[in-house]
């Protein structure tokens, strides 16, 4: 607890300088016991307005920062963070509700998101454009990137830290400040961070990191001074967002109901582990989480078998305790969600594999859930399901698998489990996602990789190289 302590910041850091003042205060609760972890102010109207002025005025000197001096600051980060990993864990455990094990994972994943970041900035460059012919004969012409501006990034609960430095760390790579509004139900690990990029030292203005409600949060998105939205999280708010940001750039990375493909050659005891964790991992509150499951026929009655037993092995409970792999769900209103949509598809004809229940409702813990034979327009079909619920359909073949994922709105990443490489081919040919993992599931995601969506899975990519190419713009010379 002491750690914890050390780390802990219950105000705004806004243009500089850390605040208690608002307008009126949010509870933050761990998501396990339900006790309060601490009180926020939410911020004003005028304390965004400083933010973003601050934030304006030190754009153009921050933007000029040599690729070594970025480099070096960003690298203090990483050194600042991996000093006190275990109490930013714990503190991701406590307010996010992630078992341990998976919190010290996303740790690890930060500090190579710091240190990727660190290495682009003496790396990252523009292109040599070929113009020697035609007209362009005896011309030499080539792009620098220009960093775009100030940031509003808008992130989730999920991945607390991670997904805040999948925004902030290239934007401190290109020299581009960020106002930053993390999720309600899991800010204390952004703002712990923003105590490390001051002691850092970074100047007042770069980052301004801050809890608000959502009439502030819209203020970010409408503003004309802000040069780009990254926004996080569910496809109806990413949408929205979009639609009131004017005209500048916007990034959404947002939900996905993930498939995986089981073809009749792949190692069906491979692809039972891996979709039994990779559908109720953190009770399946990842984008990538597998949802879909279809599996050829021909081998679908065995590989149902080894599923359920997979599931039957995981581990649910209190997500400090090691081990332990299926959490909580952040509130109690996704917990009640979730047993609504259940009770829906057993309904309408739906069965039940293993689950099914609430296991425990003080501690909003949801049975991880396989069903079978669930009508395709219900909601654990067609949504995003966002909690420990998992579909498993039976097929002909490998193409109808293909064709049954591609029914969907969402496309973020899809996993194959195959050893058949013209269906590797066929898979990258014609699912519509974003990306395809072999023989893993679509939860697989190394930090450098371009990730994103289509439909409405979102637009724009992430990966720091990826998303330096989002927050700048291409300026070309000729001579």
């Amino acid at each position: 607890m002491a750690k914890l302590n050390a780390i802990l910041k219950t105000e705004n850091y806004l243009a500089g300088k850390w605040t208690s003042a608002g307008q009126g205060t949010t509870k933050i609760l761990n998501k396990y016991t339900g006790r309060s972890l601490a009180t926020l102010p939410l911020a004003t109207d005028a304390q965004v307005e400083k933010a973003i002025r601050a934030a304006t005025k030190i754009e153009p000197s921050f933007a000029k920062w040599s690729a070594g001096k970025r480099q070096a600051h960003l690298q203090r980060l990483h050194d600042l963070l991996a000093e006190r990993r275990d109490a930013f864990a714990d503190l991701i455990v406590k307010e996010a509700g992630k078992p341990l094990d998976y919190a010290k994972n996303e740790l690890e994943r930060c500090l190579l998101t710091l240190s990727t970041a660190a290495a682009e900035c003496v790396r990252y460059c523009g292109e040599v454009v070929p113009l020697d012919f035609a007209a362009g004969e005896g011309k030499t012409a080539f792009t620098k990137r220009i960093p775009i501006g100030i940031i509003s990034a808008i992130t989730p609960f999920n991945f607390p830290l991670n997904l805040v430095l999948h925004k902030l760390a290239p934007a401190l790579a290109l020299g581009c400040p960020v106002l930053l509004k993390p999720a309600a139900q899991s800010p204390l690990v952004a703002l712990a961070f923003t105590a490390l990029v001051e002691e850092a030292g970074y100047p007042a203005g770069v980052l301004s990191t801050f809890a608000c409600a959502n009439e502030q949060a819209e203020v970010l998105v409408r503003d004309d001074r802000m040069a780009m939205l990254s926004f996080t999280g569910s496809d109806k708010v990413g949408w929205h967002l979009k639609a009131i940001s004017g005209k500048k750039r916007v990034a959404l990375e947002l939900g996905g109901n993930a498939a995986v493909l089981v073809d009749a050659d792949a190692d069906l005891d491979l692809a039972a582990k891996q979709c039994a964790v990779g559908a109720y991992l953190y009770a399946g509150q990842i984008c990538i989480s597998t949802q879909r499951i279809f599996v050829v026929e021909s081998v679908a009655a065995d590989f149902k078998k080894k599923l359920v037993r997979a599931i039957k092995k995981l581990k649910t409970g209190d997500p400090s305790k090691a081990g332990i792999q299926v959490g909580p769900l952040i509130d109690r209103g996704h917990l009640e969600r979730i047993a609504t949509w259940v009770k829906e598809a057993k309904a309408a004809g739906a069965k039940v594999l293993v689950g099914g229940k609430v296991l425990d409702k003080a501690h909003n813990l949801y049975a991880p859930t396989l069903l079978d034979e669930v009508p395709r327009d219900q909601k654990v079909c067609a949504e995003e399901a966002f909690g420990p619920i998992a579909v498993i359909e039976s097929v002909p073949t490998f193409g109808a698998a293909i064709k049954r994922t591609n029914q969907s709105r969402y496309g973020l990443q899809a996993g194959v489990f195959t050893n058949d490489f013209a269906h590797v081919q066929e898979a990258h040919d014609q699912l519509e996602v974003g990306g395809i993992i072999i023989n893993n599931i679509p939860g697989f995601r190394v930090d450098s990789m371009p990730y994103g969506g289509i439909k409405d899975s979102g637009l724009g990519r992430e990966g720091i190289r990826y998303a330096m190419d989002e927050m700048t713009e291409p300026r070309l010379l000729v001579y």
